[in-house]
């Protein structure tokens, strides 16, 4: 999403933009609920891409369920939730195959007087003024510049799952939709709200409803065990929907039974296909070197409790733009590598934050924290 957002505002300010992306699939639907803010509306607006910010699905409260399903705590908070694709899909749909081209593997890059060489596993070789690395946490071009700085294990995981809102009852569906509900059990946290249903569809009764879980998981034992398919592979630290073995999954639902309020633990019940993924922490020293810059995750990786990370990269993309327009690359690139670095920094501080809120059983302070959480700029 970063890589997108950069080639749009640099192609907007004059440049040739090309965007190489590893993944060969299409991917719109790979994301799930996402928090959104004012400046993502308004960086997608300079663009060119209008989107109604109302059209969502609308939060109207934070609320705290005890174990019983009773609202312990209920805070006044408006927002308005969307997904992954609604962002994704016009940012993608502006770009031809030429200046979208999937399934490419950056290698290394090599750098030279006045211009910058990407080579890519295939063979192939892009020469350009300037390499943007927006690749992620496991980012290519970060490890050939620093790659001492690698990702730090969080000490816990997030679970993940989505139903159809036709799925819930009447009386879970009063209960939770329009509100983001937590469940605070001793040393976890979940959440759940609805979101916009496949296309994008907000009508009632085709949306659907989206929960995270924080749970703690060691790093030697707990975390390769759930990521390890049927099979006996191990995915690493995050494991594909569908992949996790059924005894993982019923153990989820059997602790689900046991220490969540009941409409949160049936919503997990009927989910297909849970999924973890380890959390992590990531910051670097640097973010630019000559002709080459990171950007977005592959620089810095704050923890999802602050639900920016989109923002984050869009926010990064438009100082770069924006610094690139005011000076030549050097000067620009050194712009860039000190305001963003301020403010990745500050954004993973507050991440981390939040995560100490597993501890936490306070719902009058949980929810407080959290309808600040999303706040960058």
């Amino acid at each position: 999403m970063g890589g997108l957002f950069a080639a749009h505002l640099l192609r907007a300010a004059g440049w040739d933009t090309t965007v190489f992306e590893r993944s060969r699939d299409d991917l719109a639907g790979r994301g799930a609920s996402i928090g959104t803010s004012p400046d993502l509306f308004r960086l997608m607006e300079r663009v060119g891409i209008h989107l109604d910010p109302s059209a969502g699905v609308p939060v109207c409260a934070r609320i705290c369920l005890d174990r019983d399903g009773l609202v312990r705590h209920e805070k006044p908070v408006a927002s308005v939730n969307s997904a992954w694709d609604r962002i994704y899909r016009p940012l993608r749909d502006a770009f031809s195959a030429a200046d979208y081209r999937s399934g490419m593997r950056l290698e290394r890059s090599e750098e030279s007087a006045g211009s910058v060489t990407a080579i890519f596993t295939d063979g192939t070789r892009e020469t350009g003024d300037l390499l943007i690395g927006a690749d992620g946490i496991h980012s290519t071009v970060r490890a050939q510049f620093l790659p001492e700085a690698q990702p730090s294990y969080a000490g816990y995981v997030a679970w993940r799952g989505v139903i159809e809102e036709s799925e819930m009852t009447p009386d879970e569906h009063a209960l939770l939709f329009g509100r983001m509900c937590f469940g605070l059990p001793e040393h976890e946290l979940v959440l759940a709200l609805g979101m916009p249903g496949r296309d994008d569809d907000t009508r009632a009764g085709h949306r659907r409803y989206y929960w995270i879980w924080f749970r703690p998981a060691e790093a030697a034992r707990g975390l390769p065990a759930l990521c390890t398919d049927a099979a006996g592979r191990c995915h690493g630290t995050s494991i594909p929907p569908g992949l996790v073995r059924p005894e993982v999954v019923r153990e989820l639902r059997e602790a689900a039974a046991a220490t969540l309020a009941p409409p949160l633990a049936a919503v997990i019940a009927r989910t297909a296909q849970p999924f973890p993924h380890g959390i992590f922490d990531l910051d670097v020293p640097r973010m630019a070197w000559g002709r080459v810059v990171l950007l977005g995750d592959s620089a810095f990786v704050a923890r999802p409790h602050v639900g920016a990370g989109i923002t984050k990269a869009a926010l990064d993309a438009e100082c770069l733009a924006d610094a690139l327009g005011a000076g030549d690359i050097a000067t620009a690139l050194g712009r860039y590598d000190r305001e963003r670095r301020a403010f990745g920094a500050a954004l993973i501080a507050r991440a981390r934050y939040l995560g100490s809120f597993l501890n936490v059983r306070e719902p009058e302070t949980v929810l407080t924290e959290y309808g600040a959480a999303g706040k960058v700029g």
